[in-house]
């Protein structure tokens, strides 16, 4: 591999025999969906996307498999044969964020990016989902307090937008155009924001608990208003994934509901002792690490759930997990990386998305 090529690549690179642990904090860390696989003698083997380690954690549940055990046998590369224009439409076709391109003997002699063709920025997703999103925005924000004794959670700002506007801007980038507002708290001030937003290409609509009722008890009120399946999302979250990957992860399993779990890695920074049952000695493992899927508020919902939901009564989404599981009912998570989930329900989290936009923190 060429200097200037290796100079050009280097950031992509991950060993075949790496942990998809170690992938995932490598694509958080060059803010890239996509990495080159190298092998043994430091030459290119194959591509890894995000896809390709969620579809595997998703069958295998194990975070510290080698990247090798989860490579596609096919994939979407580039000859030296083709014409820049050929390349441009195929990465044009399929969103892809770069595409290697390999000689006649399968070494990689260079990598186009989207960057490189395209003025827009790249997204992966296909604009073509169009179905409804219910926005679960009614909470006091108690964690955001003082500010949210004045405004309410839904309209802190991230940059130059309240958050709730970049949760919808996400949805509208992949196809959704009707959104679904629970409000409660401070309700007329989310109504005034978005009635003063006049070129909105999208619809609003409010439905409105008359008490706090749970995550998920105000759902009981669109028993007659949704129809399809649709997406659930907390109004403190935003996801940097293509949400067609997960509707049709949803529907291909046949799932009732399926939520996002977000990676979250943790290092203890000590050795950790494992003793024998007479208190001796048995082991000790140095700084170990350990993963763990959360919930991250995010959900795709079949409609026919919503009749499953108590009227006027208290109700968490966990709840509704627990009556589909004791009827055996289907309930898919899918997985996304660490960076990939922004949690902007408390000081800390907010403040670390404030640095992700390039802002100041606000404490």
């Amino acid at each position: 591999m060429k200097r200037a090529l290796l100079d050009k690549i280097s950031h992509l690179l991950i060993s075949q025999n790496e942990s998809l642990t170690r992938a995932l904090k490598q694509m958080d860390a060059v803010d890239r969906k996509l990495l080159l696989v190298i092998d043994e003698d430091n030459e290119y083997k194959s591509l890894l996307s995000v896809g390709d380690i969620q579809r595997h954690l998703i069958k295998n549940q194990d975070f510290n498999a080698a990247v090798f055990q989860a490579l596609r046998p096919n994939l979407r590369v580039a000859s030296t044969t083709q014409s820049k224009a050929e390349i441009r439409t195929e990465m044009l076709k399929f969103r892809m964020e770069f595409m290697p391109v390999l000689s006649p003997e399968k070494k990689l002699v260079d990598v186009i990016f989207w960057e490189d063709l395209f003025e827009e920025k790249h997204t992966s997703g296909s604009g073509e989902l169009d179905i409804p999103v219910v926005i679960m925005a009614g909470g006091k924000g108690t964690r955001l307090r003082p500010i949210t004794n004045i405004i309410p959670k839904p309209l802190i700002p991230i940059g130059q937008k309240p958050i709730i506007e970049h949760i919808i801007d996400r949805f509208v980038a992949s196809g959704s155009k009707t959104f679904y507002l629970s409000v409660n708290y401070k309700a007329a001030m989310i109504k005034n924001h978005f009635d003063e937003i006049t070129d909105k290409d999208y619809e609003v609509r409010y439905f409105e608990e008359d008490r706090p009722s749970g995550t998920a008890g105000s759902l009981s009120l669109l028993k007659d208003k949704i129809h399809t399946t649709f997406f659930v999302s907390n109004c403190d979250i935003l996801l940097d994934q293509a949400y067609e990957e997960v509707y049709k992860y949803h529907k291909e399993n046949k799932n009732e509901l399926t939520l996002i779990g977000a990676v979250k890695n943790y290092a203890i920074p000590y050795g950790t002792l494992q003793l024998t049952q007479e208190g001796l000695l048995k082991e000790i493992t140095e700084k170990p690490e350990y993963n763990f899927l959360v919930n991250a508020g995010f959900y795709v919902i079949e409609p026919q759930l919503l009749q499953e939901i108590p009227e006027g009564e208290f109700f968490h989404i966990t709840h509704l997990m627990e009556k589909i599981t004791a009827r055996n009912g289907r309930i898919g998570v899918f997985p996304v990386s660490e960076a990939s989930w922004m949690d902007v329900g408390n000081w800390v989290e907010y403040n670390e998305t404030l640095k992700k936009f390039g802002e100041s923190p606000f404490l």
